[in-house]
This record gives structure tokens, C-alpha cells and sequence, in this order.
């Protein structure tokens, strides 16, 4: 089983490692991590306990709305319970017969933007737990849905960590994304849909083909990277978007986008840009303008300091 490791140093300089421990009641759990979803997970808080009518007869723990437009279905267990992933799976059965209704639920929490750009096609759950098992692990890599399996402990002084010990991209579905209309005539409207991998039939602009590879490379180059193909950007995440990456053939550049505190950074003209309080497709603070193979080897430290943090 994958573990975190914490240590704290003592008056004497020496590490002294931190013993974890459980909830003592899983709501505590829940609450905790509901107030700080959107930073932890990358998850818009919409509903809490939300029954699920009398015909799947139950009521899901959290749902959200992750940052790629995804629906989210979120169960907590304080302990070991496998029973976990079989009732994350029941929820997902709901939520693929109720979409009038959780865009109604986005609409009214959210506001009809999010609304009108919920992406049905890669729907998502996550587990939260404080163990799998083996058999839960092997469950996941065969089941269609998306889950993300993810282990948590408390420690003292008020720490808590979340670690993705598993996780399945899932076989996306035919249903479209509903774009908005405005996106039409815009620039992005020209970027050439997205693909998971540098070689993606013909979706990746020509112009870019070969340097989007180097891209991907250095991207994926962390571990467990997984890359999510959406309408006009290549999402890198973990349990959260590290990077996106997004074409601009008309320029021969690549944007890549990094989960990066601009403030961290030396920004330099044409090559950096704090993208804080301006709108951008994809997710990422900080924008890096690819345009050459020296310009990512520049990149490279940047790329690292934000898979290393995520």
C-alpha cells in the first residue's frame, strides 16, 4: 500500500516522523475536506448529502464539479470500507440518468455558465478512504467509470494529507460537451481539438506535431501523469490539473499552463505572463510560451517545481 511519510524536526535537528491517524467520525472528514475542495481537488462544491431519489434510494456524500467541466460524485469512508468503490459506482448510475438535473443544481449554485459547459462525455468520482484494498485496486482498472482512488490521514497540529494511491482515466462517453456559443468566432475556436498523445490522428496542428511530442514528454515525465484530451486543451493532472496545454498554430506556439505561483517566478517578456484575473482556457496560473525546443529545456525547471508540488 502506497504511504505518506511525514517528519517534523525537533530541538535537536533530528526528524522525528509523525504517526497518522484516522477520523474519529467520518462527517468530520467530509466537512473538512468540502471546505477546502476547489484547492485540495480541484472541485467545485455543489451539494451535500443529496438524496437521490427513491429508485436509486441513497444520498451522495459530496458533488461537485471538477475544473475541466467534469460532473463529480465524491464518497468519504473513515475506515477501510471497500464498500466504498460499489456505491461511488451506484451513484454514477444516477447521475448518468439525472443530467437535467445536476445542470439544474450547477445552474443554481454555480450560475448558467458552468451550466451550459458541463462536460458529459468524462464524468468522475473520487473515493476518499482511509485504505484500499487489493481487490478494490484491481477494480478500478476495470470498470469504465473514472475514479480516482485517494487515501487520506490526520496528524497533529491540524494536518491533512490526501495521496492518489489509484486512479482510471475511464472510456469516455458519445455524449458532447455543450459549448458555449459565445466560444464561436473567438480565437480558441481555431485551436485544433486536443489529443491524449503526440500521436493523435491528424488532432494535433501539423505545424506543432513534433514539438508537442517534447512537450508531452516533459509533461508526463513525473509518474502518474494522467493526460485528459478535452474540446481545446490537453489537461496533465494528478488529482488536480497540474498543467494544460493549448495550440496557437497561427503563431507556431504551444501555451502550457502551470499550477505555479506566478509571485515564484522571474516573468520575462514573451516567455512568462502571471495569468492571475485574466480568463484563459485551460487551468494554471502561470502561462509558458513554447515555441522551440530552448525555450522548453527553459521550461524544464518550471514544469518540475509544479508536478513536484502538485
Amino acid at each position: 500500500m502506497v504511504d505518506l511519510m511525514l517528519f517534523r524536526q525537533d530541538a535537536d535537528g533530528r526528524d522525528v516522523e509523525l504517526s497518522g491517524s484516522t477520523v474519529a467520525l467520518e462527517v468530520e472528514l467530509q466537512r473538512r475536506v468540502e471546505a477546502g475542495l476547489e484547492q485540495m481537488l480541484g472541485i467545485r462544491f455543489l451539494a451535500s448529502e443529496y438524496a437521490t431519489g427513491p429508485w436509486h434510494r441513497g444520498r451522495i456524500d459530496t458533488l461537485g464539479l471538477d475544473e475541466n467541466g467534469s460532473p463529480v460524485v465524491i464518497e468519504f469512508k473513515k475506515g477501510s470500507d471497500s464498500g466504498v468503490l460499489s456505491q461511488a459506482v451506484s451513484y454514477m448510475a444516477w447521475l448518468e440518468s439525472a443530467h437535467h438535473e445536476f445542470e439544474a443544481l450547477v445552474r443554481k449554485v454555480l450560475g448558467a455558465e458552468a451550466a451550459e459547459s458541463v462536460d458529459w462525455r468524462r464524468p468522475r468520482m473520487v473515493c476518499i478512504a482511509a485504505g484500499f484494498s487489493h481487490h478494490d485496486r484491481v477494480a478500478v482498472q476495470r470498470v469504465p467509470e473514472r475514479i480516482d482512488l485517494v487515501r487520506y490521514r490526520v496528524f497533529e497540529g491540524g494536518l491533512l494529507s490526501l495521496l492518489l494511491v489509484d486512479s482510471s482515466p475511464g472510456v469516455p462517453s458519445a455524449a458532447p460537451r455543450r459549448s458555449r456559443a459565445r466560444d464561436a468566432g473567438a480565437e480558441d475556436a481555431a485551436v485544433a481539438p486536443a489529443a491524449p498523445a503526440p500521436a493523435g490522428a491528424g488532432l494535433v496542428p501539423d505545424c506543432l506535431r513534433d514539438l508537442f511530442g517534447e512537450v508531452d514528454e516533459a509533461l508526463t515525465a513525473w509518474g502518474e501523469v494522467e493526460v485528459v484530451p478535452l474540446k481545446h486543451y490537453v489537461a496533465y493532472r494528478r488529482l488536480v490539473n497540474v498543467a494544460s496545454v493549448l495550440f496557437r498554430p497561427k503563431h507556431e506556439v504551444i501555451l502550457v499552463y502551470l499550477r505555479l505561483d506566478p509571485d515564484t517566478v522571474v516573468l520575462e517578456e514573451g516567455f512568462t505572463r502571471d495569468m492571475r484575473g485574466i480568463g484563459h482556457l485551460g487551468t494554471g496560473d502561470l502561462e509558458v510560451r513554447v515555441a522551440s525546443a530552448a525555450d522548453l529545456e527553459k521550461a524544464a525547471p518550471l514544469i518540475r517545481r509544479a508536478f513536484e508540488a502538485a
